[in-house]
């Protein structure tokens, strides 16, 4: 009898613990439908063929390939590591001013739109 019983109060607690974990669903954020349109707003008038962050850094943004593969220096994205990408450190200006992006007098990317980035990588920067 006392074995049916504490089995009965941990099905108690564990209802309920399952329910509230299933409650912190997180959308998946899609390179194509919320990604893409950030970098075409704020980054390709430089950084895709012939523009001048593509020529001083070799960083293509205008495809998922181009992107992932980043700039002559090294990677820009580390799939599931936002805090560890270059591309969220410059964009949130943590690095020196001189290569914050966007650079000088050009509007910085809205902190929602960099959220919507940095949550993309940490889900894996995948090509959805």
């Amino acid at each position: 009898m006392a074995k049916s019983v504490t089995a009965g109060k941990m099905l108690l607690i564990a209802v309920p613990v399952i329910v509230l974990a299933g409650c912190s669903y997180e959308e998946t954020v899609s390179y194509s439908q919320d990604v893409k349109p950030i970098i075409k707003d704020n980054c390709l008038a430089c950084h895709e063929e012939g523009g001048t962050g593509h020529e001083a850094s070799g960083f293509n943004m205008a495809t998922y390939d181009e992107l992932m593969k980043g700039t002559k220096y090294g990677p820009m994205i580390i799939s599931g590591d936002s805090a560890g990408s270059n591309m969220i450190v410059l964009m949130e200006g943590r690095a020196d001013p001189s290569i914050s992006m966007p650079h000088g007098s050009l509007k910085p990317v809205r902190k929602k739109d960099i959220e919507t980035i940095r949550l993309w990588i940490d889900q894996g920067a995948k090509n959805n």
